[in-house]
């Protein structure tokens, strides 16, 4: 049961993100094809053709490298000035047919060349109208964002849901009154070694060791009576290693035990740093707790989507560094952060062991899921929008840069300047793409073999 229910996780993640590439790539397709583009193919994967049908003028199908998806809108790429060249061949209409110049005289400018041939060879002369990069650059900006508006639209919408019908849970509050305990820690682990199991080498913790037990309800520390946490955790810090005599309540019965507090070093619950540790007496209980949930409608999810997108764009700006983090995971150098960034493997092991957990219930494992697809799909969104090519972000730049361009010469009374050669950038795209490649790769190794640990 739990091989088949990692299964149903793993298989509903990876439909949830394929769809939402096929509707991304709808993004691009549907403006492009209502202002007159005109789309040849429409992809979702890369690689070898699993299944393709034609459709009018357009290609649809699936390949079978489940990584991203595509669109072919004829006309991406304006000709050079330098790469027209005279051509006596007419078509069957009798209509002259333009030839793009492949060869060229340094390896940058025979990459644009070939890029310029490659996407002219789809253009017939009945397409001059329809050719992208004739269109309008508001057109331009629409079928470019389009496709990562979806996601955006996609991670809402299921945000939303989750707010609406959940809720989003605050800061874990403590029950005000007198502590009673939540949990006693068996063993005494370093605060550097995090939430790991007991060792048999970890000495054993002081609540532990003198029988204190969830649900009992601590009265007095050392003949001081106890009114909230807050007061019996200061007791508790400053007693370093002095004795501890410690009464509770269990049930109608009142308890009295004896005991001496370790040290251990600990952060300062009210200071900013947690990272600053501090050596202070250790008993080992925590305290029950609330933790509120709030609940909201479109307003609120903006709101919680406008926190989670500053956090997103922090992520993106520190990629590199974290994806080279993973790097080093791999090779052992150092461990996989648990912040760090993970592929779609990564994402399709966060759902398969979510749906086959022992401790979630039924309502959890499907909050999981929503949330961890939700959060793809604004990640996927927010990148797509970086102004670099290939990215959607960079093909949006190109056609904001062209608006303005055009704007200042309309303005200055100079001449137009013309479209903008987004060719003139595939050196930096080829590089970009490179890049993302192997960063892609690493991502997906790390996952594989240093996995993030699930947060349960």
């Amino acid at each position: 049961m739990t091989v088949l229910l990692y299964a149903l996780g793993v298989l509903i993640f990876f439909s949830a993100i394929l769809t939402s590439i096929g509707l991304h790539e709808l993004g691009h397709m549907i403006p492009a094809k209502k202002f007159g583009g005109k789309v040849t193919q429409y992809f979702v994967g890369f690689g070898p053709t699993v299944w393709s049908k034609q459709v009018g003028e357009t290609e649809y199908g699936v390949k079978a490298i489940p990584l991203g998806g595509y669109v072919k809108i004829v006309g991406m790429l304006p000709p050079g000035a330098d790469d027209l060249v005279d051509s006596t061949e007419v078509d069957a209409d009798g209509n002259q047919v333009q030839r793009i110049r492949k060869s060229n005289t340094s390896l940058f400018t025979q990459l644009v060349s070939d890029a310029r041939a490659a996407e002219w060879e789809l253009v017939k002369p009945e397409d001059s109208d329809r050719l992208f990069y004739k269109m309008a650059w508001w057109k331009k900006v629409v079928v470019m964002a389009g496709g990562p508006t979806v996601n955006l639209l996609i991670a809402f919408f299921l945000f939303w849901g989750v707010f609406s019908l959940h809720g989003v849970e605050g800061e874990r509050q403590v029950d005000a009154g007198q502590p009673v305990i939540d949990s006693v820690s068996e063993c005494v682990v370093p605060y550097a070694d995090g939430a790991r199991a007991c060792r048999e080498s970890d000495p054993k913790s002081p609540a532990f060791e003198i029988g204190l037990r969830p649900g009992d309800t601590v009265t007095e520390f050392n003949g001081t009576p106890i009114t909230g946490w807050d007061q019996l955790r200061t007791l508790i810090r400053d007693n370093a290693q002095g004795e501890a005599t410690i009464s509770y309540e269990r049930g109608d019965e009142v308890i009295t035990r004896t005991t001496s507090t370790t040290v251990q070093a600990r952060p300062d619950p009210d200071a900013a740093d947690d990272e600053v540790l501090t050596q202070v007496g250790f008993l080992g209980v925590t305290p029950t707790s609330t933790v509120p949930i709030t609940k909201g409608g479109p307003l609120f999810t903006l709101r919680e989507m406008g926190t989670m997108t500053v956090e997103t764009v922090k992520a993106i700006v520190t990629l590199p560094v974290k994806v080279y983090g993973v790097g080093e995971a791999i090779i052992g150098v150092e461990e996989r952060a648990a912040d760090s960034p993970v592929s779609i493997v990564g994402g399709g092991r966060f759902a398969g062991e979510s749906t086959s957990s022992d401790v979630l219930t039924t309502s959890d494992k499907i909050l999981f899921l929503v949330v961890l697809i939700a959060g793809f799909n604004l990640f996927i969104g927010l990148f797509n929008f970086v102004p670099l090519l290939p990215l959607d972000g960079g093909h949006i730049a190109s056609a904001l840069w062209e608006a303005l361009r055009r704007g200042i010469a309309r303005v200055r009374r100079r001449p137009d300047p013309g479209y903008v050669d987004a060719a003139k950038l595939l050196p930096v795209a080829y590089v970009v793409a490179s890049i993302l490649l192997v960063m892609g790769v690493i991502l997906i190794i790390g996952d594989l073999v240093a996995p993030v640990a699930t947060p349960y």
